[in-house]
This record gives structure tokens, sequence and C-alpha cells, in this order.
């Protein structure tokens, strides 16, 4: 099986390596850091990731666009943001992660897991057997 490409926009360059190694070292292939939206679009239309993680701002200029021409493609995004307007956010991209900077790896990785693979997500949610009388009406 193919390793997942993941794209990554992060301006702030110690941020930006520190996200690459990260998700370099939990065995994906990485396309950045991109520090400026242009980069992060040719990269894009170069190679086609399976999910991005975007910093909504790169360099004042806002990603939403870019956000809206991957998720139109197919590819999910992830918010990874230290200036994030969640309302904004929410109301835009519902079905987009957003993460707060700053962000332990851990929490990187699980979102990126759970955003590609949400069969996963969805088996670890405990199922709730219709026949069987809940604690509270026996």
């Amino acid at each position: 099986m193919d390793q997942p490409v993941i794209l990554i926009a992060e301006d702030e360059p110690i941020v930006g390596l520190d996200l690459c190694d990260t998700i370099a070292e939990a065995g994906y292939l990485v396309e950045g850091p991109h520090a400026d939206l242009n980069s992060a679009m040719l990269a894009f239309q170069k190679r086609r990731p399976d999910l991005a993680i975007l910093d909504i701002r790169l360099n004042d200029t806002v990603v939403y666009p870019f956000a809206e021409k991957l998720i139109a493609e197919d590819v999910p995004v992830i918010f990874h943001s230290g200036h994030l307007p969640l309302d904004e956010v929410d109301a835009r991209f519902p079905d987009a992660p957003a993460l707060s900077k700053p962000c332990p790896p851990g929490e990187i990785l699980s979102q990126v897991h759970s955003t590609l693979n949400p069969c996963d997500q969805a088996a670890d949610e405990p199922m709730i057997d219709a026949a069987t009388p809940d604690a509270q009406t026996v």
C-alpha cells in the first residue's frame, strides 16, 4: 500500500519543519512545508495529496479559497492555526477539523489518522443495540 501524502502549508519556519518531522516520523510522505499560498497550490497541481494541513493565514493570505478547492477535489483538510476563528471555520468548513497552535504531536497525528481513516473512527464508537434496554428505562 502506498504511503499517504500530506501537504503542509505553514509560514512559520520552525512550526512548519516540526510539523513535517512529526508527520514524516509517523510514516507519511510529506509535501512541504509551503510558506505561501502559491507554493502550496503549485504542489497540489503537481501531486494530489491525500490530506492537507493548512495554517489559516500564510503571510497574511487567507487559505479558505485553496481549502475549498482541495475539498472540491476530495482532499480532506485539517486547519492548524494560532489565530483560529472557530465560528468562521465551523461555518465555512463544517467537516474540516481545526487544531489550535500549539498542538501536541500526538493530537495532530490522531487527527491525521482519523481524517484519513474515518471507518476506524466509526469502529471505535460504541455500538448501541436497539434490543437492549438502556439503564434508565429498566
